[in-house]
């Protein structure tokens, strides 16, 4: 577990489930991408569930007509059969893996780092630091302006979606509580939600295939 996301302000990451492939010689030669350790599954029917009933945020832009459905946006990107036997080859071949990159891949593929992404990283551990000690508002403050200065960090906005959501209905949303209840949006402190940001992206734009 990585509460405080240290793994993503040290390698970039920006969403779950990713994987970094470290050599044994600590050098990176794939940096962080979807991953998983099995084949496809079918998405559990208590997350669509769950996703579904979530609601909007106030200010939230309306859905589009053609969006794919969030279970077909999840499931798709990344090959997990394919990637599991890539790993694998890694493991049998090393070095010699068609899947191990040069350092020059590495780095090319991997997140950009401008001063705004420290900067984000630096808001949200204040803000995840505030929210614990019970000082709410200066929370809220700092993890609105670490959406605002890494908006492609899904993990962030998760966590503080996730953590409003869980105060307002006493923790009955569970892992799931990534946006506001319906009927409650308007005091809903943050510009979008999980639902809504979702239903914007088309397919393989939130786990986007690398292999």
């Amino acid at each position: 577990m990585d509460p405080t996301h240290q793994v993503g302000a040290l390698l970039g990451v920006v969403n779950v489930p990713n994987a970094v492939w470290i050599d044994e010689h600590g050098t990176i030669v794939r940096p962080p991408e979807p991953g998983w350790p099995g084949p496809r599954k079918p998405l559990p029917t208590e997350i669509g569930s769950a996703i579904a009933g979530l609601g909007r945020a106030s200010s939230a832009p309306a859905t589009p007509e053609d969006a794919l459905s969030p279970g077909a946006i999840l499931t798709s990107g990344q090959d997990r059969a394919a990637y599991v036997e890539a790993l694998r080859d890694w493991v049998r071949r090393g070095a010699d893996s068609p899947y191990a990159l040069a350092p020059d891949e590495v780095v090319a593929r991997s997140q950009p780092r401008p001063v705004s992404t420290s900067e984000a990283a630096a808001h949200f551990e204040l803000a995840h630091h505030l929210w614990a000690t019970g000082h709410r508002e200066p929370a809220l403050a700092h993890f609105r302006e670490s959406h605002r200065l890494q908006p492609d960090n899904w993990t962030y906005r998760r966590q503080a979606w996730s953590l409003v959501g869980n105060e307002r209905e006493g923790g009955a949303y569970g892992r799931f509580a990534q946006g506001p209840a319906k009927g409650q949006e308007d005091d809903w402190p943050f510009d979008s939600d999980f639902s809504s940001d979702l239903s914007l992206l088309g397919e393989g734009e939130y786990y986007p295939r690398t292999l």
